[in-house]
């Protein structure tokens, strides 16, 4: 059995064995799903998944009763969660390049710059330091404002909004920063936090961000239906749920005196239109180009904060104040 197959069917087996009352109790979905984990060995990951998808689909067809049917159609979010996982892999590891050190030192003046979430917040994907998402906020915010910009990264890579009152926990308390950056959200859907509780988090962050005197701009959840690395229906199931997350925390971070950016929003057309230049190999971060969009749909709201003029000529980069802090639709497709 080679490593892949072994992957794929421990995956499969483990998630059928934790979903109790739609396939414990039941020998005939018992019998099918493990003719389907036998082809495992013999499929690709890809093939493997329809094959769930139509196991599913069926299984719901077939279910009596609202319950029953609630618990297929968790059943198959499960499995094609797992699937994503585990065949997606880790191509980039969980270091992200390090980017921290001061931009155009020769300008003086410093701005003091905190990349505060999680790996798209770290840069993980970008294949050069200077590539990363602060490293990109950095230079643009250092040309534009006319002052030198020392950058500080502390986020990392996996991190839930539960675990950023950590990650400033590792400054000292000598550090204030002028502003403060913070992406976060994607791995509160992928985990199931609720939104209430993510949200919390969150305005706990800013407001803590703020009494260190740092003006905290917010990109929200990113947009989790552009990601190829995650199979239909599950891609559309977390589209919906990630852009309800980033209406959420656009009026949270509004409610804590941040700014927030519907990053997920402005650059949804781009990451759609050109999947293969704005993803790394992953298929699941952003690329040095996907980085690249970012921070210019993000360096606006820095510049505003810092009362610094806007002299970006890229009117995919305009964040005007309706466009940065209004939520769109969370049903929005």
């Amino acid at each position: 059995m080679t490593t892949a197959a072994q992957i794929r069917l421990q995956a499969y087996t483990e998630t059928v064995d934790q979903t109790p009352g739609l396939i414990g109790g039941n020998s005939s979905l018992q019998a099918t799903a493990a003719n389907v984990l036998a082809d495992s060995l013999l499929h690709d990951a890809h093939q493997l998944a329809e094959q769930f998808r139509r196991f599913a689909a069926a299984t719901l067809l077939a279910a009596v009763g609202a319950a029953v049917s609630a618990a297929a159609v968790a059943f198959l979010f499960r499995v094609e969660g797992e699937v994503a996982r585990r065949t997606m892999g880790s191509p980039l590891g969980d270091v992200a390049p390090m980017a921290d050190r001061t931009y155009h030192k020769n300008f003086g003046n410093p701005v003091r710059l905190l990349m505060v979430g999680d790996s798209i917040a770290a840069g993980l994907g970008a294949s050069q330091p200077k590539y990363t998402l602060g490293a990109r906020l950095a230079k643009g915010l250092a040309r534009q404002s006319g002052r030198a910009v020392r950058l500080r990264t502390i986020a990392v890579v996996g991190s839930e909004t539960s675990m950023l009152a950590g990650q400033l926990d590792t400054l000292g308390r000598g550090y204030h920063p002028d502003l403060a950056v913070i992406v976060v959200g994607g791995n509160d859907i992928i985990h199931r936090v609720g939104t209430a509780e993510s949200v919390a988090h969150l305005k706990d962050t800013v407001h803590r961000l703020r009494a260190m005197g740092a003006e905290v701009i917010v990109g929200t959840c990113p947009d989790l239906g552009t990601l190829p690395a995650i199979p239909q229906p599950l891609r559309s199931f977390g589209g919906r749920a990630s852009r309800r997350l980033a209406a959420a925390q656009a009026k949270g971070v509004l409610a804590a005196g941040g700014h927030p950016v519907l990053l997920g929003h402005l650059v949804r057309p781009l990451f759609l239109a050109r999947p293969q230049e704005m993803f790394a190999e992953d298929r699941f971060h952003p690329s040095s180009l996907g980085y690249r969009r970012s921070a210019k749909a993000l360096l606006p709201a820095l510049l505003e904060a810092l009362g610094a003029p806007d002299e970006s000529d890229d009117p995919t980069s305009t964040v005007g104040p309706s466009a940065s802090s209004t939520p769109v639709s969370p049903a929005a497709d």
